[in-house]
């Protein structure tokens, strides 16, 4: 991205805008109306935020608060690149209820700053097939790292029988579409337990699980006899070549060349 440049991408979820750019520009002080997380690329910016003096540099999340006041310099005479999601506050309020504030404006972790960059491709990719879950998943590991999330105690307490149930509405119908909302209440848990509970029970966050019993099924169907394209629409997937690729991924060989060696 050339200097001084910036670029607004089509989000696929309502309420969600995302932001590149890489610029030399001193903001003034002003603010937003939105939540916004974003990681910088390159280069490095000071700023007074809301939550005091902070500087942030590559690698680096950053965050911003609906109506607090800050300002951006960058640092050295190259100017910064940044990334960001600016989130309308209903859809964090809609995931993070008990929270209403970030409280780091600025966070050094690399693992925080890989789930920003996971999130901010389903969402401005077009070619991506992720689904609604996988994208609420992101945001919500996201928001966990943002926010520090203590682990609830109730978790140990209720999740295994809990995690049960969700597991079960899983396997008993892989092939509809699930949300991690749908989860919740099956299980009498919030989003985040959920997603945290099943994660620690199974090894595999619920999208992942349920993408696995997907590809097992289409594996049994082309095991029968089903052509490729029979088998990625019965068993939910959203066409032969997402279920393809999720195919090699998880067992190292084409569907193809699986029907080819077994039928």
């Amino acid at each position: 991205m050339e200097k001084g440049q910036f670029k607004i991408f089509r989000c696929s979820v309502a309420g969600i805008d995302a932001v590149a750019a890489a610029t030399k520009h001193s903001f003034p002080r002003h603010t937003h109306e939105q939540y916004g997380i974003g990681v910088i690329h390159q280069g490095a910016q000071k700023s007074l935020s809301g939550r005091g003096m902070v500087e942030a540099g590559s690698g680096d999340v950053i965050t911003v608060n609906p109506g607090e006041v800050h300002d951006g310099t960058p640092i050295g005479d190259d100017g910064r690149s940044w990334k960001m999601l600016y989130f309308d506050p209903h859809v964090i309020n809609e995931v993070a209820k008990e929270r209403d504030e970030f409280p780091r404006p600025v966070i050094r972790d690399v693992r925080l700053a890989s789930a920003f960059e996971q999130l901010f491709t389903v969402m401005t990719d077009d070619r991506t097939t992720a689904s609604a879950l996988h994208r609420e998943e992101l945001l919500l590991e996201l928001l966990a790292g943002v926010f520090r999330e203590i682990d609830d105690p109730l978790l140990f307490q209720a999740i295994p029988k809990a995690i049960r149930r969700a597991r079960n509405l899983i396997d008993d119908q892989p092939t509809l579409p699930v949300t991690l909302a749908d989860l919740a209440e099956e299980t009498g848990l919030s989003r985040f337990q959920v997603l945290r509970g099943f994660t620690r029970a199974t090894g595999l966050t619920p999208h992942a699980y349920l993408t696995q019993r997907r590809i097992d099924l289409a594996r049994r169907m082309i095991a029968e006899g089903s052509s490729l394209a029979e088998a990625a629409i019965a068993s939910g997937f959203a066409d032969q070549s997402h279920m393809t690729r999720t195919f090699v991924r998880k067992y190292g060989v084409s569907p193809g060349a699986y029907a080819a060696a077994i039928i």
